[in-house]
């Protein structure tokens, strides 16, 4: 088993390969320090507790500016001239609470009760179009990439007649590995484009919610102020970017893969659409299935021993998890789905300071979707291949080919 493979953004499209390796992995040498020629030397954290155990200490483990792995020369091009972006995921304390305080209220159970029935709507909206569409469509293409997109861009304030391009923008942009997805040949100017075109719009609407404000986040984010001051233009745009992308993207994978894994379980399937009342526990199952979210890097603040090694200031840990959410220490049966699965600790929504804002909307929004489709379609088959993306960061089914009988 070469462990470099897990550099190599091709190996995410091929599960059955990355959880050999990684079983590999967690079995025989679960902490690797792992260098290749693309890539600057990074840690590998294959097993649950260990994850847990650098996620834990955020003061120990920074997140910085690169909390994602890129090549070498993307890297140090954005060293050189400094980052596009300032997100939650590249702050640290005391910057990363403020921030996210900002718009942590809107994804909180209480607001969320409020758009609910919206986001019911779009649910409804999504499973009427589909069957107007079928009976063979492309689950991806065709279902899960819009219904997410449409709720966030419903939260954020952007107008449905620009869904199209923001959804290019996030493919783009998180698919720049994969040649079906990526802008050009995802050069580091390719890279630098799809940035400056979020950026373009974003100003925009910023300057349209200063002078017109909304009850949407766009109005929060564009007249926010931290610690008294208006909250800089990098780290505005910023906001925006990562919302209108992961706020839809991780969803969309999740949903998709979710209902694969169900037409690859029929038994569970039959249960759940059985008993409905199972939906809450299947979402979970299918977040640590698919986990959409393959790593984040962190950087040691000092010399850490972890597995008997020696982490050194300043290196860097990648957090596998995919691995984690397979680790056999922490799941029963973990490359099993079992639909009703209890306790069921994936990681696949971070731990501790880092956990997904948007975890409860992305479970409403499948709940939702999930008890619409399995009410109103009696039959799910595959007529043929899925495809996953290619990609380190983020990804899921790019193709979900399927056949459906209407109830």
């Amino acid at each position: 088993m070469d462990y470099r493979d897990l550099l190599n953004p091709a190996t995410f499209a091929d599960e059955p390969y990355l959880h050999a390796l990684t079983a590999h992995m967690r079995a025989h040498d679960p902490l690797p320090l792992v260098e290749t020629d693309a890539y600057k030397p990074v840690w590998i954290c294959a097993k649950h507790a260990d994850i847990l155990e650098v996620e834990r200490q955020h003061d120990r483990f920074l997140n910085t500016a690169r909390s994602v792995l890129q090549r070498k020369e993307i890297e140090q091009r954005q060293v050189a001239r400094g980052a596009q972006l300032r997100t939650l995921i590249n702050m640290d304390e005391p910057d990363h609470t403020r921030f996210r305080n900002l718009t942590k209220d809107w994804f909180m159970p209480n607001n969320l009760k409020k758009v609910e029935g919206r986001v019911q709507a779009i649910a409804k909206a999504a499973v009427d179009r589909m069957l107007e569409m079928g009976p063979e469509i492309d689950f991806v293409r065709d279902v899960a990439i819009w219904y997410p997109l449409r709720v966030i861009m419903m939260i954020l304030g952007v107008p449905e007649e620009d869904e199209p391009r923001m959804l290019q923008l996030t493919q783009e942009l998180f698919g720049a590995d994969d040649p079906d997805l990526r802008r050009g040949e995802a050069t580091p100017e390719d890279r630098d484009a799809v940035i400056i075109d979020f950026m373009r719009y974003f100003t925009q609407m910023t300057a349209d919610r200063r002078a017109h404000p909304g009850d949407d986040v766009a109005t929060v984010i564009a007249n926010a102020r931290i610690d008294g001051e208006p909250i800089g233009d990098l780290e505005a745009m910023s906001y925006y970017v990562i919302l209108a992308t992961a706020g839809h993207d991780t969803t969309s994978s999740s949903t998709a893969g979710g209902l694969l894994a169900l037409l690859e379980h029929p038994d569970e399937f039959q249960r759940v659409r059985d008993d409905p009342s199972m939906i809450p526990t299947a979402i979970d199952e299918t977040v640590r299935w698919v986990t959409p979210v393959k790593h984040f890097l962190r950087y040691a603040t000092e010399d850490y021993e972890l597995r008997g090694k020696v982490v050194q200031e300043g290196d860097a840990m990648m957090m596998l998890y995919p691995s984690a959410n397979r680790d056999e220490d922490v799941f029963d049966e973990p490359f099993r789905f079992i639909a009703d699965r209890r306790p069921n600790r994936h990681l696949a929504f971070g731990h501790g300071a880092h956990h997904c804002l948007g975890h409860l909307l992305a479970k409403m929004e499948m709940r939702h979707l999930y008890g619409e489709l399995f009410r109103r379609v009696e039959r799910i088959e595959l007529v043929g291949e899925p495809r996953l993306a290619q990609s380190l960061f983020v990804g899921g089914l790019k193709t979900l080919p399927i056949r459906f009988t209407p109830m």
